[in-house]
């Protein structure tokens, strides 16, 4: 493991996603897990996130459309909050839907308006 590319991407994945989210991801690995959750800090986190050249707001708006198009609406929610924690708006949100809805099928934008609007009403109230 690179520890300095590790260290790095904990502070992004902690920056988009929340420490405590983190932590708790953390907290929860054993042994079994523990290697996989390493591995993602360091090279999603560390790597991925932590090359500069797209800014996070990119790279969160970029995440909504692939997780949506594979359907991995637990993992969609999750970053959704972490482009809420990059700057994206609500206006951006509606519009990455509506791409969604174009090249992934409305059913998939249904699911990500569902998730989004509790999602910022819980935010708003």
């Amino acid at each position: 493991m690179d520890k300095d590319r590790f260290e790095k991407g904990l502070a992004v994945r902690k920056s988009v996603l929340g420490a405590e989210h983190v932590e708790k991801m953390f907290a929860a690995a054993d042994d079994f897990t523990l290697p996989f959750q390493e591995m993602l800090t360091e090279y999603c986190w560390g790597f991925g996130w932590g090359d500069e050249t797209l800014d996070a707001k990119t790279r969160s708006l970029m995440n909504l459309t692939m997780i949506a198009a594979l359907n991995r609406m637990h993992e969609w929610e999750l970053h959704l909050n972490g482009a809420i924690n990059n700057g994206v708006s609500k206006d951006e949100i509606r519009a990455v839907i509506h791409q969604i809805g174009i090249y992934c099928g409305a059913p998939a934008a249904m699911t990500c308006f569902r998730i989004a609007k509790r999602v910022l009403d819980e935010k708003s109230g």
